[in-house]
């Protein structure tokens, strides 16, 4: 499968803190004085058609079959990674992408949702990432995070956590088979200390590292 090169992806169980992450990203790369490359911040579901649906969907406000579901996750990740101005676009010119949740997510929700083979098959089109970080953090921990959500998702609950988690780590050594650099960071520690371990590996990506 394709490596995308300046394509990065952050990946997780809910409450492990990837979007708070991207907004940190995205304000050192929006630094005044910064001389870092473009940044594109971005995330799915998307803010697209498709994944304003999804995200209704994940609130339960409409009810759908998990296959549907799948379905639905690809969709959204076809025109996310193909339409104009996507991601591929976007890394091809020179610009450094980053986005909370990619394919894998699909491959650990849906896979436990609706077993392995359906969210394989959807998504065995889409580019691998250059470097993929794992907020890697216990359900217990996660849940007590998101407790002063006001709305939450039909995946916030510790036995579905505790499976994603497993999930995810027994996923990521055939990523690195692939190629894609894989770092796995201890997502429990406050958001500043999370935030330099990423720098730390970031910095040095080549689209960086050549600002």
């Amino acid at each position: 499968m394709m490596i995308l090169k300046n394509f990065v992806v952050f990946e997780g169980g809910d409450g492990s803190g990837t979007s708070t992450q991207l907004g940190l990203l995205q304000n050192r790369f929006n630094f005044p004085v910064s001389d870092l490359p473009p940044l594109y911040a971005t995330w799915e579901p998307t803010d697209g058609p498709i994944g304003q649906l999804l995200r209704s969907a994940l609130k339960g406000d409409i009810p759908l079959q998990r296959e549907t579901l799948a379905t639905l996750f690809a969709a959204d990740r076809n025109e996310h990674v193909y339409a104009p101005k996507g991601i591929w676009e976007r890394s091809k010119q020179g610009e450094l992408v980053i986005s909370d949740r990619y394919v894998l997510s699909s491959l650990v929700y849906q896979g436990i949702d609706c077993g392995e083979a359906l969210p394989r098959r959807l998504n065995d089109r889409f580019p691998l990432p250059e470097l993929l970080f794992f907020f890697d953090i216990e359900g217990e921990r996660a849940l007590t995070r998101m407790e002063e959500r006001t709305v939450k998702d039909i995946y916030e609950y510790l036995d579905f956590q505790i499976q994603v988690r497993e999930r995810y780590r027994s996923l990521l050594p055939g990523y690195a088979q692939e190629g894609v650099q894989v770092e796995i960071i201890d997502a429990s520690q406050s958001p500043e200390a999370v935030a330099e371990e990423i720098w730390r590996v970031l910095k040095n990506l080549p689209i960086v590292r050549g600002a």
